[in-house]
């Protein structure tokens, strides 16, 4: 990390931190309109699934209607950037998620925005496995009945299998290119504006399978529309306790496999830490009310919550987990 990303993430922290230090301190008069979060990809996707979740919770707690609106692009930096221009007076806040807060910045040669500098982290709002998923004609055809079968196919055809994405950079997109570096094969990559148009090709039959969010392909796994072949983090999701991981169902091609999604809220930089903090205490509840908590555990989902402090340091763990990722499968956005 450069001493320019030192400095920022440890004003980030320190900032995070000062309304501990003074419980003294004034309280915005905030929200006196609607506020609006910006999610970075259609709607359809998981980011949008969780951003609408969590808008109602929050219009309850305050009293103002939060407004999704999707912007997608170049793998969520568009809204993104749109989030980083914008006034820091807590009237505009981002979904934002691993690809632009973590893997991004080491995917493009240009960012429109920097993704440390230029936002207050709020609070994580979710973690989520992603989900190997098959079109079942297309595995009929192929003769795909396990992960053991896709990497013998794969590994037979150089080329003839393909995989759909949300977009260049996301980690439904490198979750692919890992499983392409560890198991030694080459599918081709077809990237789309979002979850929800790459599953609909995917299940019309145009591509062959998806690393997708598990929340956004659960509903076409449950009506057998696509066939799930095992999800990508380390361990079995509740969601679907009978799927193995991609470690278990790889053997020693997959050994130590994990490529897993996240969601959370940030704001531009600027934005009054005690705005900040009250988001982030509303959300913490709101992820821990039985019924939305049951609801998205039953989607795959794991809610969380955690501080503002909290979410700088795990960005910045992130950032770079990906960052050798990224650097091992050698994948770049031109």
């Amino acid at each position: 990390m450069t001493l320019h990303r030192r400095t920022a993430l440890a004003a980030l922290i320190s900032a995070a931190a000062l309304p501990l230090a003074g419980p003294a301190m004034a309280q915005t008069a905030w929200p006196t309109k609607p506020v609006r979060i910006v999610v970075p990809f259609p709607a359809g996707g998981t980011t949008d699934i969780l951003a609408r979740a969590l808008a109602p919770e929050l219009q309850k707690a305050f009293g103002q209607p939060f407004i999704i609106e999707n912007k997608g692009g170049a793998g969520g930096n568009v809204g993104a950037a749109d989030v980083a221009k914008s006034p820091a007076d807590g009237y505009t806040l981002l979904m934002g998620t691993v690809g632009t807060h973590a893997i991004n910045v080491s995917l493009y040669p240009k960012m429109p925005y920097d993704h440390v500098k230029d936002f207050v982290p709020v609070t994580l709002v979710a973690g989520v496995p992603n989900v190997l998923v098959v079109n079942p004609a297309q595995a009929q055809k192929y003769g795909i009945n396990s992960v053991a079968d896709l990497i013998l196919v794969a590994r037979a055809n150089p080329g003839r299998l393909n995989f759909s994405s949300s977009g260049n950079g996301t980690s439904i997109h490198l979750a692919g290119e890992l499983f392409k570096m560890q198991t030694r094969t080459f599918m081709v990559h077809f990237p789309y504006r979002g979850s929800a148009p790459a599953l609909t090709d995917l299940i019309g039959g145009n591509m062959d399978l998806m690393f997708d969010n598990l929340p956004s392909a659960m509903p076409h796994i449950k009506s057998g529309r696509l066939k799930a072949l095992a999800v990508t983090s380390a361990t079995r999701s509740a969601a679907l306790p009978d799927l193995p991981t991609l470690e278990e169902a790889g053997g020693t091609a997959l050994k130590g496999y994990e490529a897993s999604s996240w969601f959370g809220l940030l704001a531009p930089a600027g934005t009054p830490m005690d705005v900040v903090n009250r988001v982030q205490q509303e959300t913490a509840k709101a992820m821990a009310t039985p019924a939305l908590k049951e609801r998205l555990l039953a989607q795959g989902a794991i809610p969380s919550g955690m501080t503002s402090t909290e979410f700088v340091r795990f960005i910045d763990a992130e950032t770079k987990k990906w960052a050798a990722v990224v650097k091992a499968a050698g994948a770049k956005i031109d």
